[in-house]
């Protein structure tokens, strides 16, 4: 599994919505919206990396394009790593 964070160019959270409902991006197990002092991060969880780094090389790009204009105020600034351990919590 590989997580990432990632910190969209865009500080509107209608914006947030359209980008993250506009396409479910294949090896997506989870993803989640967050705020940290004052900007949207983007946390999410995928099957592998390259299916992380397929999304945003071939898929985000446009996404953005098509929802915050053909130049939008620059690239998501992007972190990953390697899930070494999934604790899921005992169910009762």
């Amino acid at each position: 599994m590989w997580l990432t964070i990632a910190t969209p160019p865009t500080d509107s959270l209608e914006q947030l919505d359209k980008i993250m409902g506009s396409v479910v991006p294949d090896g997506l197990r989870a993803r989640y919206a967050c705020q940290a002092d004052g900007k949207f991060q983007i946390i999410a969880v995928w099957d592998s990396k390259d299916h992380a780094d397929r999304f945003f090389r071939e898929v985000l790009g446009p996404v953005l394009a098509r929802v915050l204009g053909p130049e939008p105020s620059g690239a998501p600034a992007v972190s990953g790593m390697e899930v070494l351990r999934e604790f899921i919590p005992a169910t009762a």
